[in-house]
């Protein structure tokens, strides 16, 4: 099982907060203002915060830009991952990836299903890495932006967990970019 291993000191990560959505501004991102309030208040760096409507084009640009800036390690979108034809934040970050992280939609998908019961199936949430940055792609609600938050990004984010986390491998995943 998962644990905390307080032997080792706590690492902040600089995470940038992505919401799409074509009728949200900052003032009225409850979604985006509990990922930052849950994220700073664990101890990580907010680095960037945005908002873009539901253009493809647009989100890939943005997390493109991040992806490049040396000072966001991680990337947190929410909204835009339903079943709607506006809803194209999930093709966005597949566009993106090098790797697509799997598992996190299905833990996602188990983690819903405890609060919402089968209207998980409509959530397309997504995980992935790209230019040594991890990227998530959640949905828009502030109660899935818990969930997400609470239940698997607060401890794959924390160098600290234990068995193993997505901090400890920062340095290995531009691996292959390296020379010999």
């Amino acid at each position: 099982m998962s644990r905390i291993d307080d032997t080792k000191d706590f690492i902040p990560v600089r995470i940038a907060i992505l919401t799409v959505s074509d009728t949200r501004s900052l003032a009225e991102d409850r979604s985006g203002d509990t990922l930052v309030a849950r994220l700073t208040g664990a101890g990580h760096v907010l680095a960037d915060r945005d908002i873009v409507t539901d253009d493809r084009a647009l989100i890939s640009d943005r997390l493109r830009r991040w992806i490049a800036d040396p000072e966001v390690d991680v990337i947190i979108s929410t909204g835009g991952t339903g079943l709607t034809g506006r809803d194209v934040t999930v093709e966005a970050h597949r566009d993106v990836y090098e790797k697509e992280i799997d598992a996190f939609g299905t833990v996602f998908t188990i983690v819903s299903m405890q609060k919402i019961g089968t209207s998980a199936v409509q959530s397309r949430a997504t995980g992935g890495v790209a230019g040594g940055t991890y990227l998530f792609a959640l949905p828009g609600s502030t109660g899935a932006c818990k969930d997400a938050w609470d239940e698997i990004l607060s401890l794959q984010l924390d160098y600290r967990h234990r068995p193993c986390n997505f901090v400890e491998i920062f340095p290995r995943l531009d691996e292959h970019q390296r020379r010999k």
